[in-house]
């Protein structure tokens, strides 16, 4: 009995190992190459998403605001005008006092005597003139008589002359004496609140000793501050126009001004334009304009500090919020988001601040989205994922 013997297995030739055909090796790299792809695309970075807001076009207010310093809508230096003792003061420091109100009163006797002299000297001249008078009225006729010489009547014409002169110059020396001793009696030249007082009682004063004191009209009481030379040539003409229509109409013009004082009230009382200084300050490239506020009470006192703030309405501004807006090498850009959702970096031209927002004048149109959160990580031409961006309640406020 035969047994089934399995032939020995043939040994490896040469042929086994031949390379594969360029045409398979081809398709081997395609498909795995394929299956790269899908495995990449199914792992790609999701798109960026980002906080869009549309520009906003409405009418706003908009708030100039420039620091300004109060100041009496009239002052007065108060100074002795005649040399002597201070007798006596007239007045409460601090208060309001009226025009013609006695403030000082420095020794009286000097300035008395001085007038009661001028009188006498007055008298005296006044004699003279008569006696040279009658002397002129009776040689007039002697003289035509022959019995008195042409020289004597010439004589007394000439006494008489200078006898006028001397009257003349005694009734000045009696006015300047009425001049000083009214000067002893220091009066309120203006309504208004009166200082401390830099002299007191038993002083020697005079017309080189300085203020006695100093008084101010407060109400209304000015407002000065200054304005950029570009304020005000953009404001200049909207200036003259208002000067000329309250010219010709009569009336004042209109109360548009507000001022916040230094603790952040705002002053219950509107103020308005009063005047333009006549010239432009070199050292600062600035104009001083003066407001009139006001004054009830003479709440305010010069020499306080307030930002005076006027309101304008601008029609159809575009607003986009603070955070939207980019700041590059003095020029400013925002983000926008197109309808493909891509993203373009756009230069724009900016205008004024209301709180957290921009007005913009140029660069955007209405309805346009800018992105207000993720600026960091975008770049032009990057497509995103926008979202709608919220202001929080103290954006809103400003």
């Amino acid at each position: 009995m035969t047994k089934n013997v399995s032939p020995p297995p043939k040994p490896y030739s040469a042929a086994m190992f031949r390379p594969l055909p360029i045409t398979l090796l081809v398709c081997l790299v395609t498909a795995a190459g394929l299956g790269c792809k899908q495995e990449a695309s199914s792992t790609s970075v999701p798109k960026p998403e980002v906080e869009v807001m549309e520009v906003v076009q409405k009418d706003v207010p908009i708030y100039s605001e420039w620091i300004g310093t109060t100041n009496g809508m009239e002052n007065a230096k108060i100074r002795a005008q005649v040399k002597g003792f201070l007798f006596s003061r007239h007045y409460r420091e601090g208060a309001f006092v009226k025009k013609g109100s006695l403030l000082f009163e420095i020794d009286p006797q000097k300035f008395q005597a001085d007038l009661d002299k001028a009188k006498g000297d007055l008298a005296r001249a006044q004699a003279q003139l008569g006696k040279t008078e009658l002397d002129v009225k009776r040689d007039r006729p002697l003289v035509t008589a022959g019995a008195v010489s042409q020289k004597e009547l010439d004589d007394d014409i000439q006494a008489n002359l200078a006898a006028r002169a001397s009257v003349v110059a005694a009734k000045a020396v009696v006015e300047d004496a009425k001049l000083n001793l009214g000067w002893a009696r220091i009066t309120a030249p203006i309504d208004g609140v009166v200082g401390i007082a830099n002299a007191q009682t038993g002083d020697l004063v005079g017309p080189d000793s300085g203020e006695l004191t100093s008084m101010s009209t407060l109400d209304p009481i000015r407002v000065y501050f200054p304005v950029s030379e570009q304020e005000y040539l953009k404001a200049a003409g909207r200036i003259e126009a208002r000067y000329k229509e309250n010219a010709a109409s009569g009336r004042e013009p209109p109360d548009d001004l507000e001022m916040i004082l230094s603790d952040g009230a705002v002053y219950p009382h509107k103020g308005r334009f009063y005047l333009v200084d006549r010239q432009v300050d070199v050292k600062t490239g600035t104009v001083l304009l003066a407001a009139l506020f006001p004054n009830p009470g003479n709440f305010l006192r010069p020499g306080q500090f307030g930002r005076v703030r006027m309101m304008k309405t601008k029609p159809g501004a575009l607003l986009v919020p603070q955070r939207a807006v980019s700041e590059l090498q003095g020029g400013y850009e925002v983000a926008v988001v197109g309808t493909n959702n891509t993203v373009e970096i756009r230069p724009v031209k900016i205008g004024e601040r209301l709180g957290a927002e921009w007005v913009i004048e140029g660069g955007l149109k209405p309805g346009d989205r800018v992105v207000a959160e993720g600026l960091q990580k975008l770049k032009p031409g990057m497509t995103v994922t926008p979202k709608p961006f919220a202001m929080t309640a103290e954006e809103k406020k400003g």
